[in-house]
């Protein structure tokens, strides 16, 4: 059965992420319109298969530009997607069978940011098809900060909002203006866009469609993008008066990398962490 929705994905260098998320979205009960694909900084990707058509787009970073285009490459795909409703995946999800659906029963109803309820698989997946919802679940567990969040209801609970799988009616994402692109790289950007959708009333609900998120090694904390997040926290205080990522904050300032006062403005670098505490700092649980 097809809806009036696109499957939007960014993606870069991650042809086999993408490939088991494609997966997902070709076993889905309900059967998007489209997917497209911003591939940043990969102007010649993989091919890959795909019951669903796929059209592809690149974004390229401008020069001197840090990290990644993220918040470019979302609004980009919004830009090519030619349905009412978009549901933004990121390229290590796949989704369960009926996600879409419990997405879009919540945007026909009202207009909310409808969130996808994220689960974690343990161990890399191993070469060959895709594992069923049922064995995706029996490897995954649910990450610990939604436990206590309210289900299936509409909420003010923006700060918890994350980008990963997530729904939203085209037209309020033209009215939020996408993601804003005043963040660098990594960081704080889906924060500003809950944000923005609360100071616009549109309420955040936490659904319990399904996406699992496939393994891969983090930095825990990120070192590996300290001067993006400093200088997105920046940004996010100045424009909404308070400071975002408060525990990534909190662990750079134990390391003695800044002095961050989080009730007033002060967030100073004292010393940029070394290859060797972003090598320590290496995990293989991203949750």
């Amino acid at each position: 059965m097809a809806l009036d929705f696109s499957v939007l994905v960014i993606a870069h260098q991650r042809h086999g992420h993408l490939q088991r998320l494609l997966d997902g979205v070709n076993r889905s009960a309900l059967q998007p319109a489209e997917i497209i694909v911003a591939y940043m900084d990969e102007p010649d990707p993989e091919p890959v298969e795909s019951a669903v058509p796929v059209t592809s787009v690149h974004v390229a970073s401008y020069p001197g530009e840090q990290g990644l285009p993220l918040a470019r490459a979302r609004n980009h795909a919004a830009k090519h997607a030619h349905s009412r409703y978009l549901v933004f995946l990121d390229v290590d999800c796949i989704p369960a069978p009926g996600t879409f659906g419990i997405l879009l029963d919540w945007l026909r109803r009202q207009p909310v940011l409808a969130m996808a309820e994220p689960r974690y698989l343990a161990q890399p997946l191993d070469p060959g098809p895709t594992p069923d919802a049922e064995e995706l679940t029996r490897r995954s567990t649910p990450h610990h900060l939604r436990a206590e969040l309210p289900m299936d209801t509409p909420c003010e609970r923006h700060e918890m909002f994350w980008s990963l799988g997530f729904g939203i009616r085209a037209e309020d994402f033209i009215r939020l203006d996408g993601f804003s692109t005043g963040y660098a790289g990594y960081g704080a950007e889906d924060t500003d866009f809950g944000f923005k959708a609360s100071a616009l009333g549109l309420p955040v609900v936490f659904t319990p469609g399904t996406v699992f998120h496939q393994h891969h090694g983090v930095v825990k904390p990120p070192l590996n993008h300290f001067a993006d997040i400093i200088q997105n926290a920046r940004t996010f205080r100045a424009t909404w008066h308070g400071w975002p990522m408060s525990g990534w904050l909190r662990a750079f300032e134990e390391r003695g990398l800044v002095a961050w006062d989080p009730q007033g403005e002060d967030l100073t670098i004292l010393r940029h962490p070394s290859a060797e505490e972003i090598r320590a700092a290496h995990s293989m649980d991203a949750y």
